[in-house]
């Protein structure tokens, strides 16, 4: 299967993690979504998000040594759609700046909440294909 994704992950103290070349950048406590793509397997690609060891590759690698993946939604797609996904969400939460974002011209593939409802609102309201 092809398309995007977006992990919820749950941070569960302030902290403080190095992010390669971002640096050192703080994450407050709670919810954080990522939103990610995979056309050549989204399985293979949120499996690997899912396991605990595993080469540290990407950014969200580094937030995934302390965090803990809550929820995966997938969106079937035969194109890349990350960065129209991650438009969405700008306007509604705080983002951590170039994170999963470097290979594109967006603010962030990396939004934040304290709660996790607040990412379902607007999943299911702007993102109705989600399954």
């Amino acid at each position: 299967m092809k398309g995007s994704y977006i992990l919820i992950i749950w941070l569960k103290h302030d902290q403080e993690i190095e992010v390669g070349k971002l640096g050192r950048i703080f994450f407050k406590k709670g919810y954080y979504a990522y939103i990610g793509s995979a056309l050549n397997g989204i399985e293979k690609r949120v499996e690997r998000h899912l396991r605990k060891e595993k080469k540290i590759r990407w950014h969200i690698d580094y937030l995934l040594q302390y965090g803990e993946i809550v929820n995966v939604f997938i969106k079937e797609s035969v194109k890349k759609e990350e960065c129209e996904i991650a438009k969405k969400f700008t306007p509604y939460f705080l983002c951590i700046e170039k994170f999963g974002c470097s290979d594109c011209k967006c603010k962030s593939h990396l939004f934040y909440a304290e709660k996790y409802e607040d990412f379902l609102s607007i999943i299911k309201n702007s993102l109705k294909r989600f399954k």
